[in-house]
């Protein structure tokens, strides 16, 4: 069984998602992070025997910040704060999401400077491991002073009163507690607190959109190189001279993978001398436009890894300084302003992609039968297929409006300026689907293309993809539903079948 331990400095993007989708994993806390943890959790309890007057363990929240409370009341300060905060609204993040959080919110913990017990560490670990997650509704945070909202139903389950997701349904968090023979944590000063107040939702949404694009930037470059041979286009425009003289990273990678891609074309070397002199931006400019999508995810991607091991919550604890210091970590809006960036970057593949279908329908520019069906007219072969990815594109241009630029100050405007980074990341996810399922019909479309032009073959690469396809969905010879075929295509996009077989001719692409 793979083992990630958690130490608050090490966690990767792939390690953060490929935990939270597997199944037989476990995690483990590193055991010097342990020493951390309680010396930081002695040095909340010592401050608390002392009556001295520190912000989020013997105060009110936010706006009520100048509120002192007395020691008796310490504990039902932080049942309060999980309680009130539990306003979530909407579906309920997936479970890998759902785990995601959890593993974030842990390595955010673990790191010895939010005074938080290590019973509530240990705890997270276990439900973890036994893949159990809670109820946590996907909106309600404006992604500063922490992911308040989300992360207290994650809170809420912990001491025992929300609900886990428990042999296929959720159940009351109590009993899922008693079935794996644990107990709900009790809260202690400041315990409350650093669960709710950080990142966590914001950054495991944003990791898992980088996670997912930078799976679709490897397939749009295969998808569209596949379209390129389809449409009998040339690849002399990926030469690398060329980009050579304009040597942005992403654009070298395109050109390269292309190049690469499309090399011992049959169908490329059949019209090597055809009077076609130059291909349409869409084909033509894959490197340009493609490559700056790459340098959207790759800033993004830094952005995020440096937020799996911050920490998050407020005040900090530097117990080797006899230092509690209030800052604004909680802020979310590094990670907002890369999510709307990774917006207009997959927008990119998705509207070049749209236009790829539009030129694989169009037999003015293609010399392919009309909508790529032997006898149109009598059929309509992918004509709709084309409005449906239209119909996708305008949606994904319409989610690109920054949701990090806007502000709704709260808490009577003490917290006056917000993220709204759980937003950019909601309408993230739906642009990354929207995305794959434009390529999903791209691929389709180039597949039946090429088939219009055997006996001719593509190259080996592309051959591969277009065997792995045709296991799943046939030649169209007549009108039949298509969306199912998409479906498919989509699927074997996300789980990296049609990288990975690509890859066993091509080498790894970049």
């Amino acid at each position: 069984m793979k083992t990630l331990i958690l130490d608050g400095q090490k966690l990767t993007i792939n390690d953060l998602i490929e935990y939270a989708l597997a199944k037989e994993v476990r995690i483990e806390l590193c055991p010097k992070s342990k020493d951390k943890i309680l010396d930081s959790r002695k040095y909340v309890l010592d401050l608390v025997s002392k009556n001295k007057t520190t912000y989020g363990i013997n105060t009110g929240f936010g706006a009520l910040s100048n509120k002192s409370i007395q020691q008796s009341n310490l504990k039902e300060l932080q049942y309060n704060l999980i309680r009130s905060h539990c306003t979530g609204v909407g579906d309920p993040f997936s479970r890998t999401l759902s785990r995601a959080i959890m593993i974030l919110r842990t390595n955010c913990l673990v790191s010895g400077y939010s005074g938080v017990s290590l019973e509530i560490i240990q705890l997270l670990i276990e439900l973890i491991n036994n893949d159990v997650y809670p109820y946590i509704p996907c909106r309600g945070s404006v992604g500063a002073s922490g992911d308040l909202a989300p992360l207290a139903h994650l809170a809420l389950a912990l001491i025992g009163e929300g609900e886990l997701f428990y042999n296929g349904k959720f159940l009351k968090a109590d009993f899922v507690l008693s079935q794996l023979n644990l107990k709900p944590v009790e809260l202690g000063p400041k315990d409350g607190l650093a669960l709710i107040n950080g990142t966590s939702v914001l950054t495991a949404i944003a990791a898992y959109a980088a996670y997912e694009t930078a799976i679709i930037a490897k397939a749009a470059d295969i998808i569209g190189a596949a379209t390129v041979d389809a449409l009998r286009g040339s690849q002399r425009a990926f030469n690398p001279l060329i980009s050579s003289l304009k040597p942005h990273q992403g654009q070298i990678a395109v050109s390269h993978n292309l190049t690469t891609l499309l090399k011992d074309s049959g169908i490329m070397n059949s019209h090597l001398d055809c009077d076609r002199v130059q291909d349409p931006y869409s084909l033509r400019c894959m490197p340009q436009v493609h490559g700056a999508s790459r340098q959207a995810l790759n800033h993004a991607q830094s952005v995020i890894q440096t937020e799996l091991n911050s920490v998050t919550d407020n005040p900090l604890i530097f117990s080797s300084l006899d230092e509690v210091l209030s800052g604004g970590n909680f802020h979310g809006q590094a990670v907002s302003m890369v999510m709307d960036y990774l917006c207009m970057g997959l927008n990119e593949y998705c509207s070049m992609s749209e236009r790829r279908i539009e030129k694989l329908m169009n037999p003015s520019f293609s010399t392919l039968p009309a909508f790529l069906t032997p006898d149109s007219g009598l059929n309509s072969g992918f004509m709709i297929a084309h409005v449906t990815a239209a119909a996708l594109a305008s949606e994904v241009r319409t989610f690109c409006h920054p949701a990090s630029v806007d502000n709704i100050p709260t808490s009577t405007d003490k917290e006056d300026h917000v993220s709204m980074g759980v937003g950019a990341g909601l309408k993230l996810l739906q642009v990354v689907s929207n995305t794959r399922k434009v390529l999903s019909i791209e691929l389709l479309c180039s597949l039946q293309g090429i088939d219009f032009l055997r006996p001719l073959k593509s190259s080996p690469p592309l051959e591969n993809v277009y065997n792995l396809i045709r296991v799943h969905v046939p030649f169209l010879k007549k009108d039949m539903v298509l969306n199912k075929f998409f479906t498919i295509i989509e699927d074997l996009i996300s789980n990296g079948e049609i990288i990975k077989v690509a890859e066993s001719e091509a080498g790894e692409l970049l």
